[in-house]
């Protein structure tokens, strides 16, 4: 019975001896297991030396011998800077611009680079943003205060040729530089607000003569032309005017004519029609007189007197109206 329980003690043992032994080594695999998520690249190093790159997903380490060191990001990364530049003549120039950067690529010697040129993400942007600002800081030192609004793409297009092969040395590369505001101090923006304002002014004013001058040419064109068209109209209705006087004292003579004519047959004087002329002009006068006052003479010797002029006026106007059918004839 000793013996036996002696037997069952060891192997009791060596089975918990095992189990533990299993547990270790299982504990010394699994902790040489770990992941990358994507858009990061891990650095293996060993015995502070660098090993390889390892990408997104499930990777595998020598367990204690092999670590990794950093995860590197290779995504876009953006930075705002601010700071003061100034020109050739003087003129301080504040600058506000975003600066967007990346890992150039994942090629092993890239990651390598990135790993190991600068100790921190602090310090790599620090010597990103001061060797930009530097980069323009040379370019407007060259330039005069009233350039520089205007070259804004000559700017950001100087900054990357200066700067990309520094950047690949690396490991890094610009992807884009936008300058989105530019100032001066506030006496410059003053004065060149003057400048602004009086260009503005001096284009309105040209631009107020032109539109006056355009008017006024137009109006004496449109006036000119008024003036033709209504010379024309009146020209035209005098020369219908006289047409219809001459067409009514036609018929008028010819109506005077018919009716004396027919009271010579029937042995009446023709005075009558001279006298029912005078009386109907009297009434005409009556009827549209507005007001006014027209004096006739009603005495039997002005009557007569009257008469004698109608009937000189219709001679005259009988004998022109027959040289004028004689003409027509001929």
């Amino acid at each position: 019975m000793i013996l036996l329980q002696d037997n069952n003690g060891g192997a009791l043992f060596n089975f918990i001896k095992d189990f533990w032994w299993l547990l270790i080594l299982l504990f010394i695999i699994f902790s040489g297991l770990f992941t990358i998520n994507q858009g990061y690249v891990g650095v293996v190093t060993m015995f502070g030396k660098y090993r390889r790159a390892a990408r997104p997903g499930l990777n595998f380490k020598i367990p204690l011998l092999e670590q990794v060191m950093k995860k590197i990001s290779v995504q876009n990364r953006s930075v705002e800077m601010e700071f003061q530049a100034v020109t050739i003549d003087q003129a301080n120039v504040y600058f506000k611009s975003m600066l967007l950067y990346s890992v150039q690529n994942t090629d092993e010697e890239t990651i390598k680079r990135v790993a190991f040129v600068f100790i921190s993400d602090r310090d790599l942007m620090q010597a990103l943003t001061r060797t930009i600002e530097g980069s323009i800081r040379a370019f407007v030192a060259t330039k005069r205060q009233s350039e520089i609004l205007g070259q804004r793409k000559e700017i950001v297009d100087y900054v990357k040729d200066q700067i990309d092969h520094t950047l690949e040395q690396w490991g890094y590369h610009l992807q884009d530089l936008q300058i989105n505001d530019i100032t001066f101090d506030k006496a410059i923006m003053d004065s060149m607000s003057k400048v602004v304002a009086s260009n503005n002014l001096k284009a309105a004013a040209e631009n107020e003569g032109q539109a006056l001058l355009i008017t006024k040419t137009k109006g004496a064109e449109a006036e000119g032309n008024a003036i033709k068209i209504a010379a024309e109209a009146e020209r035209e209705a005098a020369r219908l005017r006289g047409q219809g006087v001459a067409l009514f004292r036609q018929e008028v003579a010819r109506g005077m004519s018919e009716a004396a004519e027919q009271m010579k047959q029937a042995n009446l004087d023709t005075n009558v029609i001279l006298f029912s002329m005078w009386t109907e002009a009297v009434k005409n006068f009556a009827e549209y007189g507005r007001g006014n006052v027209i004096f006739l003479d009603g005495s039997a010797d002005g009557m007569e007197n009257t008469m004698r002029q109608i009937q000189a006026l219709m001679v005259k106007h009988a004998g022109t109206s027959a040289n004028g059918n004689d003409l027509v004839k001929n």
